[in-house]
C-alpha cells in the first residue's frame, strides 16, 4: 500500500474506478483501488471518496491531489500509518454498508 506518514497525518494514494455497482476498497499488490458508485462529474466521486474514507477511518479526510485524475492522494488527519493499514486491510474487498 502506498502510504506516507507526515506531521499532519497519513497520506494515502488510491486509484479510483467510478460508476461501480457498490463502494468498496480492494488492495491489489501495492495499489489501493477504490470502486466508487458516483460518476466523475462535478466532483461527485471526490465527495464520495472523502465521505466514505472519513467514515471508515473515523478521521477528517481531505483530498490533497488528483482532483481531476483517477490517481488521488488523501490525507487522514492525525492518523498513524499502522492504524490506517490495519483498517484498510480489514476492509479489503468489502462493500460499504451504507444504505441508499
Amino acid at each position: 500500500m502506498k502510504m506516507q506518514e507526515t506531521k499532519q497525518g497519513v497520506v494515502v494514494e488510491v486509484y479510483v474506478k467510478p460508476r461501480s455497482k457498490e463502494f468498496k476498497i480492494v488492495i491489489d499488490k501495492d495499489e489501493i483501488v477504490v470502486f466508487c458508485k458516483e460518476g466523475p462529474f462535478r466532483g461527485k466521486v471526490n465527495r464520495e471518496l472523502v465521505k466514505e474514507f472519513s467514515k471508515l477511518l473515523r478521521r477528517k479526510v481531505t483530498l490533497i491531489s488528483g482532483f481531476t485524475s483517477r490517481q488521488k492522494k488523501l490525507l487522514a488527519e492525525g492518523a498513524k500509518k499502522s492504524e490506517v493499514a490495519r483498517i484498510l486491510s480489514r476492509n479489503n474487498g468489502h462493500a460499504s454498508q451504507r444504505k441508499a
